[in-house]
């Protein structure tokens, strides 16, 4: 098994761990520990079809563009980052909260339990969270970064050509798309439908101003406005 060590951009190990066993999936080395094992199993048990392959192609877009930017990460916090993204999106796993909320406290629960660390827990908590809001998390850790940068090339085709087209036509012909468009949309109204007021200050607004009858999101204009202050 090849086992490649993996260093951060300032030349320090990851927390907890120097080196990590590895795999190759569609042709791209990524980490292989107990930890992604049960990541991928999660996702698989529970997702539809189209949001794991989702979320594997986020995986493995990210780890390419890593490689070609020569960008130190560290490999296993990347990888249960992008399988468990969006795990909030899943009936079983829903709650109160936003559903990359959700999906963060819950990824950071199955990382403990695997005896990680309270630095990198909380790192998969941040990539998870705020993998939806680039501009925040684009500017965040390497790992945090890599992970919106994956799931922003399969979501929306943010950086396409930045992987080349033989690593993208290898990832597409083993995780296939499955009509991912009109599921995600589907997926993602159905919780503007069922918990409104967790979409109306995210990306979900869109979905349901555009698709769902009856939604009425807050404005933040409003907001400010009627505050109970003189001015």
């Amino acid at each position: 098994m090849l086992v490649r060590k993996v260093t951060r951009l300032d030349g320090s190990p990851p927390a907890g761990k120097a080196s990590f066993p590895m795999r190759t999936v569609s042709g791209i080395d990524v980490a292989d520990t107990p930890l992604v094992s049960r990541a991928m199993e999660i996702a698989s048990a529970h997702m539809s079809p189209y949001l794991f392959n989702h979320v594997m192609r986020s995986w493995l877009f990210a780890v390419a563009i890593a490689e070609g930017r020569g960008t130190a990460y560290d490999a296993e916090v990347l990888a249960v980052s992008a399988l468990l993204h969006d795990i909030g999106l899943v009936k079983e796993f829903a709650g109160p909260l936003r559903f990359e909320v959700e999906g963060a406290n819950f990824a950071r629960e199955v990382a403990v339990a695997f005896d990680v660390d309270e630095r990198r827990a909380q790192l998969i908590w941040d990539s998870i969270a705020l993998n939806s809001i680039p501009s925040i998390c684009l500017h965040k850790e390497p790992e945090a970064s890599l992970c919106a940068l994956g799931v922003g090339l399969d979501w929306g085709g943010w950086g396409y050509d930045t992987v080349p087209a033989a690593v993208r036509e290898g990832v597409l012909a083993d995780y296939p798309r499955l009509d991912m468009k009109r599921g995600f949309a589907r997926d993602v109204c159905a919780i503007c439908g069922q918990r409104p007021e967790t979409t109306y200050d995210n990306f979900a607004r869109d979905f349901g101003v555009r698709f769902v009858p009856g939604y009425q999101p807050t404005s933040m204009v409003d907001v400010l406005f009627n505050a109970p202050f003189d001015e």
